[in-house]
């Protein structure tokens, strides 16, 4: 398994488009400069009123196929 960590703040507006399923999947650089895309549905669990907002930890299996998200230790 390969764990990636990302800072997400996007608005309550904004993941709206990710809810209602007309976006798929986020695509959000990691703290070490790659790019990751993830399926925008894991998220649903971290909206507030204020949208989505903190520091995830993103673990990918093998083939590199979406496996869990949590928020990180900072962020609890």
């Amino acid at each position: 398994m390969q764990t990636v960590t990302v800072r997400l703040k996007i608005s309550h507006e904004r993941f709206q488009a990710y809810y209602q399923g007309a976006v798929e999947y986020v695509v959000a650089p990691s703290i070490d400069g790659r790019t990751i895309q993830f399926p925008a549905r894991v998220l649903r669990p971290f909206v507030s009123h204020q949208g989505i907002q903190g520091t995830f930890e993103i673990t990918f299996d093998a083939n590199l196929k979406f496996h869990s998200i949590r928020l990180a230790q900072d962020d609890r």
